[in-house]
């Protein structure tokens, strides 16, 4: 059974200590995140800000904390008396694969869910770095973790970025849309159809186009409702969906 001494050794200086060097790798793999997940967010990719910073945090944290080990629960002996306990921290990061997998949802190009599924992934490393007694630095990844879910979206939105827009089209049978007079559309209402994101297919001898289209910039851009009416108006359409490319 533990000692009042055994737990008072989880707030020891050198555990303090470590816990403070974690909590630094943190803050600047989180900084890294947040900075190539904005090229990405610029350029209307679904994956943003928010997921490539909990990643790159929460992968950081597990790094980070296996080499100090010696460290774990306290600086006791308890990893050396017992279970592996990297071989459970791998089986508990190849587990929360499959959950942050289901969480994922794709319809067409639209991509929803990755910043939930990322989040799924850093509460996990959360919970292990409570475990192994790295409590300041457990409290330290909760914080940032939950400053990056609510407040970059804010900061993204700040920043100058390139809105992306999946786009849905059903003509009529036996028409063929004219693709110059479609990217013309797009470039009156202030986007660009991307290159290489269009899928053309056929069903019931009807032509359905999908592609996405990037906003030349977030104040250049018009609202999704006119282009939506402005898609509507070309010659044959007959369905349309459109969509803002979500994470």
């Amino acid at each position: 059974m533990p000692s009042f001494e055994t737990l008072a050794n989880f707030w020891s200086g050198p555990v303090l200590a470590t816990n403070v060097l974690v909590l630094l790798n943190l803050a600047g793999s989180l900084l890294l995140g947040l900075l190539v997940g904005y090229e990405r967010s610029y350029h209307g990719r679904a994956a943003g800000m928010r997921t490539y910073g909990l990643v790159c945090m929460a992968a950081t944290a597990l790094t980070v904390i296996s080499g100090y080990s010696s460290a774990w629960f306290g600086g006791t002996d308890v990893v050396a008396s017992g279970t592996d306990a990297t071989r459970v921290i791998q089986g508990i990061v190849s587990g929360i694969g499959f959950l942050c997998a289901g969480v994922i949802m794709r319809e067409g190009f639209n991509i929803s869910g990755l910043t939930t599924a990322a989040s799924l992934w850093a509460a996990a490393v959360i919970g292990i770095v409570v475990g192994v007694g790295f409590y300041v630095a457990a409290i330290a990844l909760a914080l940032l973790t939950a400053i990056c879910m609510a407040w970059i979206s804010k900061l993204e939105a700040w920043l100058p970025s390139r809105q992306a827009v999946a786009i849905y089209l059903k003509f009529k049978e036996g028409l063929n849309p004219d693709e110059l007079a479609l990217r013309r559309v797009a470039q009156q209402r202030g986007y660009d159809v991307a290159s290489g994101t269009i899928s053309i297919s056929c069903k019931d001898a009807c032509t359905e186009w999908n592609f996405v289209a990037v906003a030349h910039s977030r104040q250049k851009m018009g609202p999704i409702s006119d282009l939506a009416l402005e898609m509507a108006r070309l010659e044959g359409v007959t369905a349309y969906r459109l969509g803002y490319a979500r994470n």
